[in-house]
């Protein structure tokens, strides 16, 4: 085998697993080495001997971004299925501030909507649990974008099918049923699961407001020994734990469920 077929695809070409693995591991390698250099050239040696003695602590942060992240996907897709159909509904008031909703949660960062969400609106209505507050915080954010997901697989629907379902006899529920529904699942699946990504990722903001989810954990954990590098490197670690099978997921439905124009 010439060394450049180890390297290089052909287009449209199914990629060997053994060359992918190859590839990937040799990617991880250089990405290792890049970081490494960099420790040596600012003359810093890396010591991550006291991660045994956080075990407990990092433990249990872990399973709370777990939580967190399961409880808000679940929340954020019912937010996001009412907030799609409310944007198509005939009534104004209730299509407009749906609209107005997801308008003002994807043009505002995450990081003001928690502070503005908790210690407002959360003391205002007597909200003092920080996890179901930052499960609420989270939810709504991650909604809009399910909104949004929801509602352009829907106007993805070819019209066509619609008229070929009324001309077949459907009722409105056997269209959505038969015909809309599996549709929607197909196109919505693969965004849906790489949005769970993000709502892993984006709990970690929560240690704003205190929440002892992993990344407050290694912050207090790197507060008290000072090994600030050591922590946040491993906390990368940790979170690609929980995001890699996400993606990895995610790449698969798309194979699974891709549509031919």
């Amino acid at each position: 085998m010439k060394l450049k077929e180890l390297f290089v695809s052909k287009k449209r070409e199914e990629v060997p697993l053994w060359k992918a693995a190859f590839s990937m591991l040799l990617t991880c390698v250089l990405v290792v080495l890049f970081f490494w250099v960099s420790l040596i050239r600012i003359d810093y040696a890396a010591d991550f001997s006291f991660l045994p003695d956080f075990r407990q602590r990092i433990w249990s942060g872990f399973w709370m971004t777990v939580l967190i992240s399961v409880a808000s996907m679940l929340l954020s897709l019912a937010l996001g299925i009412l907030s799609a159909a409310g944007r198509s509904c005939r009534i104004l008031v209730l299509r407009y501030l749906c609209s107005l909703y997801v308008t003002f949660i994807r043009g505002t960062p995450l990081i003001m909507q928690i502070y503005l969400f908790y210690y407002i609106v959360g003391t205002a209505w007597g909200i003092e649990n920080r996890f179901a507050a930052g499960v609420l915080i989270l939810s709504v954010f991650e909604g809009a974008y399910i909104s949004e997901i929801i509602r352009g697989s829907l106007l993805s629907m070819d019209e066509s099918q619609l008229e070929a379902a009324r001309a077949v006899g459907f009722t409105k529920k056997q269209t959505l049923r038969y015909v809309i529904f599996p549709q929607m699942v197909a196109r919505t699946l693969p965004a849906l699961t790489g949005q769970f990504a993000s709502v892993i990722k984006d709990s970690s903001l929560l240690s704003m407001i205190s929440v002892i989810e992993l990344t407050q954990a290694m912050r207090e954990i790197s507060a008290g020994n000072l090994k600030l590098v050591e922590s946040y490197l491993f906390l990368g670690v940790l979170y690609l734990v929980l995001t890699l099978p996400v993606a990895f997921i995610s790449k698969r439905l798309e194979r699974r469920f891709q549509y031919e124009a």
